[in-house]
């Protein structure tokens, strides 16, 4: 065989066909990702839903004392600007022996500002403001109390009123979600 170089054993090089199959792989796999990326992406929320996901409230209208339900997912959110006495009451409670047991700090981000969910944890009922045995919200289906931070204190709901994902934007503004 003239004219052929040996090459050590053990040793090989690059040949065109090496090029070309490494070459035809990532073509296939670019062309298989760009024909699956359509059906990943139709999976995303939609608009509507992403403008949904949060919402911001104005508390400059809220006065001292004062309850607004907002609805945010489709469920109530209560906003309640509490009074000293309604504060005091809650910091008062924390002592108490609750059935879901949490100190009131744990529920606010600033004490005049309570935010939950309207939604009563037994059966999802919306209790009422400023009724019940403790100041805060019954709810008059199954006859569950809550006090004047949503925590439950008589009845059959098993765990205080939820408190959703909420930041201050400014001292007048929250955004829920």
């Amino acid at each position: 065989m003239a004219g052929t170089a040996t090459q050590p054993a053990g040793t090989t090089e690059p040949t065109r066909r090496d090029f070309i199959v490494v070459a035809a792989g990532a073509f296939a796999a670019v062309g298989a990702a760009a024909a699956v990326w359509p059906f990943i992406h139709q999976m995303n929320p939609s608009a509507d839903v992403l403008a949904l996901s949060s919402t911001e409230v104005d508390l400059s209208q809220i006065a001292a004392g004062q309850s607004v339900t907002i609805l945010w997912r489709g469920k109530p959110v209560f906003v309640r600007h509490r009074t000293e006495a309604e504060i005091a009451q809650a910091k008062t409670d924390d002592t108490a022996v609750l059935p879901d047991p949490q100190k009131d700090a744990d529920r606010v981000k600033k004490p005049e500002w309570l935010v939950m969910m309207g939604v009563c944890t037994h059966l999802g009922c919306v209790p009422l403001g400023q009724k019940g045995d403790f100041g805060g919200w019954f709810c008059p289906c199954h006859g569950s109390h809550y006090d004047t931070s949503g925590r439950i204190r008589k009845g059959p709901a098993p765990t205080n009123l939820p408190v959703p994902e909420y930041a201050f934007l400014n001292d007048t503004r929250i955004r829920i979600g």
